[in-house]
Parts: C-alpha cells; structure tokens; sequence
C-alpha cells in the first residue's frame, strides 16, 4: 500500500489539538503514520482560520505541527469556496472541499477526514469519520 494523502477539517485539527478530545487518539494515529513517511496531512488554513474562532490557539498549534502541510487559500481556492458558500457550506467547510477533490496534483483527489462526513455528502469528496 503507497502513501496516502489526507486533509484535516477544523473538527479533526480540533480532535488532534485537544487531547480530552474522544477522536484524539484516533486523529493521532494519523499524523504518527505521517511522521513514519506512510502519507501526507495536510490542513486548510481557512478550515483552521474558522476553527480557530471556536478554539482558540488551534491555528497556531497545528502550523506548528512538522508532518502537516498548511494548505494556502489561494485564488482557486476562493473560487471554489465562493461556489460552496453560495450552496449553504460553512465557511470551516469550503477550503476542506476545495483541498480535497480531484486537482492537477492530485488528480484522484485526497481523502477528507472529518468527525461529520455527512456534512460533506454531494461535495465529490471522499469523508471518512477516524473512528472507521
């Protein structure tokens, strides 16, 4: 089995940052196996942004963190999250649905992980819960 590439949403970056979480364990097995060279995080600056609002220091936290990738929030991105917001996303939501679906460099895109992968059905991303 090859590297696998994952974005964190704001409530997995959240899970990873509190370790009272209950999906903390489970989020950071994710970043060990990262850590390991056995795939990539990455995390959404604008998924951070909003979650940091909730949380405060999460932000800071996480870019600190050596095996996450901050992901930019570029003019695509804006692109994309315009669309989203416009459909009734969440502004947590649309830099994590623009990171995850099929791009140039990822062409079969990544795979989301997030404690509320319903929030993400019909976005043509592929939401898996950490505890699954």
């Amino acid at each position: 089995m090859g590297a696998i590439s994952v974005v964190l949403d704001h409530t997995t970056a959240t899970a990873l940052y509190d370790p009272k979480d209950p999906f903390n364990e489970a989020v950071s097995a994710f970043y060990v196996q990262a850590s390991g060279g056995l795939g990539t995080l990455y995390a959404p600056v604008l998924s951070l942004t909003a979650g940091d609002t909730e949380r405060r220091g999460l932000l800071s936290y996480i870019k600190g963190l050596r095996f996450v990738k901050i992901e930019v929030f570029d003019t695509d991105a804006a692109v994309t999250a315009t669309e989203l917001l416009r459909f009734g996303h969440s502004w947590a939501a649309v830099h994590a649905i623009h990171a995850a679906r099929p791009s140039a460099a990822f062409p079969a895109g990544r795979f989301l992980l997030t404690l509320t992968p319903k929030a993400y059905a019909g976005t043509g991303v592929q939401a898996v819960h950490p505890g699954q």
